[in-house]
């Protein structure tokens, strides 16, 4: 009887001296894969180890120039609202002055529609709700002459006035406007 050969951990050697592969390979042992190159192969089975985590790095300082590039952009925003905010509020044509005289124009309209008593109007119905109008006393348009205002729901004149007109404001207020005939 012979004894086996001592175990050998060589790969067979090929007749003639041909390797088993194509040139540039390796044969792979069994039980192993083949990986990219650079990565430690791991036999079947086990888990691969993660790659080492390299040290930390500094992150990299801000340069002089962005730095200046953001300064310059920072001055542009806040200096364009800065001349939007003073150009509102100084210019005589700007918005504010706009804001301020469309409302005193809408006061002056509504004063025009609120006669006091003594004031000399013309009554127009343009959507079907009568409109006082104060006008000149002396002039053709004159159509009443503006009397009491009796103060809460649904009151009604007495004589000597001829014409009562309802009104009812936003702020919840109620009245009635007596007119005589001019």
């Amino acid at each position: 009887m012979s004894a086996p050969p001592p175990y050998q951990n060589h790969p067979p050697q090929q007749p003639y001296g041909h390797p088993q592969q194509p040139y540039g390979q390796q044969q792979q042992p069994y039980g192993q894969q083949q990986q990219a190159y650079g990565q430690q192969q791991q036999p079947y089975g086990y888990a691969q180890q993660p790659a080492p985590v390299p040290p930390q790095q500094r992150p990299p300082q801000p340069s002089l120039l962005r730095g200046l590039i953001t300064a310059v952009i920072v001055l542009a925003v806040f200096g364009g609202v800065g001349w939007y905010v003073w150009d509102y509020n100084t210019n005589p044509s700007g918005g504010k002055a706009k804001k301020e005289a469309a409302q005193a124009a809408k006061r002056a309209e509504e004063k025009t529609h609120d006669p006091q008593s003594g004031d000399c109007v013309k009554v127009e119905h343009p959507n079907g709700d009568p409109l006082p109008t104060i006008v000149d006393c002396g002039s053709s348009e004159a159509q009443y002459k503006a009397g009491e205002r009796l103060y809460g729901a649904g009151k009604e004149c007495r004589s000597p006035y001829t014409y009562q007109i309802q009104v009812t404001q936003s702020r919840g207020i109620d009245y009635t406007m007596c007119f005589t005939k001019v």
